[in-house]
């Protein structure tokens, strides 16, 4: 890969006199067969997987595949400018390549060949890009080390998850491909989550709320109503549950209950759903949280730890107590109590870097807190391990095996970025802005948790430290 970075650097520097065209190539060996690399990336879910978090895509179009003729419409930034990309697929050769030629967008030219071949005992694919950027040697100028930068980031970034994604599908290689409903399955997590179990040539069927759309909502339902179509599931093989209103709102007293009502409500129709079922699926992940365990300080916190009594905690308590239909019918319940998840595109890392960047990010409180994080990488991987383990039951908690302190957590995502971290939210400031609950259950709450049924079931995390999720997500090479 180094011998291929440092030829597309060479490369794009021997450009036509006048033309200012530039090449970008970059290879990477994959273990798997170059039949599998190539299906990986024809299967629906490959271009939300390969998007980079910091800057993702919005399809505009629905994909449509990458066969010849094939078009999409994308949106994307040229650092703060929104830009429209259309898109066509062409020379398409199965096991062999595919190329991507822009008909409208921000270059002059510009034309991606996806180029797979066997390689020893695996695979190889080879990125290949020449483009031309306009304004000719004015736009070279003043873009042109901007442009070889941003490939080289967003490559880096493709190659790694491409790696890591295969890696954990070829983990469960001999198991048949399965059936899989999602509730949640538009955001945050959910998005990748199928994105991730598509690419590995599993079928995934969202259930969400309005009309059937297929690839957009498959199953409906309306939790707050109670409905929730019985046949719709039968024959389903797994059901990951991540439905719930989000706990970033300020809480009213209309959102705390919609904090608990969309959880407890929701999860139970979906379990007595289930539990009806002639063929019911095997297994059946739904969403908590580490906030079951409550504020703690330094305490360690594993899955056999009380839980708290405030009002997350007790909310985790009923959440998780709403599978009890499923479980009694036999179905393998799995509680997947979730930590902070890192990933530019969403959740904390989504709100917290723009302001790091800015130079006005900084420590939480007095920075004593302990936040347990994990990778949305991980996080992925960990649902996708719990599904395929059946000895995986009961609390699971999805966490890095590393905790930090929020003056850790600053300090690091502070280097990661290259920005100071002088500034400080003190806790009475905190409290104004997000009311006092909210602030010590969420920014100021302090949870020291340990991983520790994965870490026995014997997961492997791809980032298991702040400094390489961070990195990764927000591609910041070392």
């Amino acid at each position: 890969m180094n011998e291929a970075h440092d030829e597309a650097h060479h490369e794009a520097h021997h450009e036509t006199p006048g033309e200012a065209q530039g090449e970008f190539i970059k290879r990477v060996h994959a273990p798997v067969s170059v039949e599998e690399l190539f299906a990986w990336h024809e299967r629906p879910g490959a271009f939300q997987r390969l998007s980079p978090p910091w800057d993702p895509a919005e399809l505009l179009t629905p994909h449509p595949g990458i066969r010849d003729g094939a078009q999409v419409t994308v949106r994307m930034h040229a650092g703060p400018v929104p830009v429209t990309w259309h898109i066509e697929h062409r020379d398409y050769i199965a096991n062999r390549q595919f190329r991507d030629v822009q008909l409208a967008g921000p270059f002059d030219e510009w034309e991606h060949t996806h180029r797979f071949e066997s390689d020893g005992n695996g695979s190889a694919l080879e990125d290949h890009i020449r483009y031309r950027l306009p304004l000719g040697a004015v736009g070279e100028f003043a873009a042109g080390g901007y442009t070889r930068e941003t490939l080289d980031r967003v490559f880096s970034y493709r190659h790694q998850l491409l790696l890591n994604d295969l890696a954990r599908h070829a983990a469960y290689a001999d198991r048949p491909r399965l059936r899989i409903a999602i509730t949640g399955a538009s955001g945050f997590i959910g998005t990748q989550l199928s994105a991730f179990l598509s690419t590995g040539g599993h079928e995934v069927l969202r259930i969400g709320r309005g009309e059937v759309r297929p690839g957009v909502v498959d199953i409906a339902w309306d939790p707050e109503r109670g409905q929730l179509d019985p046949r719709a599931l039968e024959g389903v093989d797994a059901v990951v549950h991540l439905a719930g209103a989000s706990i970033a709102e300020r809480w009213t007293k209309a959102h705390r209950e919609a904090i608990r009502s969309s959880r407890v409500e929701g999860t139970s129709l979906l379990s007595h759903t289930l539990a009806q079922l002639d063929r019911k699926p095997s297994v059946l992940l739904s969403g908590s949280a580490i906030g079951i365990y409550g504020s703690r300080s330094d305490e360690l916190l594993d899955e056999s730890s009380r839980p708290g009594n405030d009002f997350l905690a007790e909310t985790c308590v009923l959440w998780e107590g709403a599978t009890a239909p499923a479980q009694k019918a036999g179905i393998r319940v799995v509680h997947l109590r979730t930590g902070i998840v890192q990933g530019a595109a969403g959740g904390a890392l989504a709100k917290q870097a723009p302001l790091f960047r800015y130079g006005v990010g900084g420590q939480l409180g007095d920075g004593t807190q302990w936040v347990s994080s994990i990778a949305l990488s991980d996080h992925i991987g960990a649902v996708h391990f719990s599904m395929m383990h059946d000895d995986v039951r009961g609390p699971v908690n999805l966490v890095s095996p590393e905790a930090v302190t929020n003056a850790g957590y600053t300090r690091i995502l502070g280097d990661v970025l290259s920005r100071p971290t002088v500034a400080t939210a003190p806790a009475f400031a905190l409290h104004l802005l997000l009311g006092q609950e909210m602030a010590d259950l969420t920014v100021l709450a302090s949870q020291r948790v340990v991983p520790a049924v994965l870490q026995k079931a014997g997961f492997r995390w791809d980032f298991p430290t702040l400094e390489s999720m961070l990195r990764f997500e927000l591609g910041a090479h070392a």
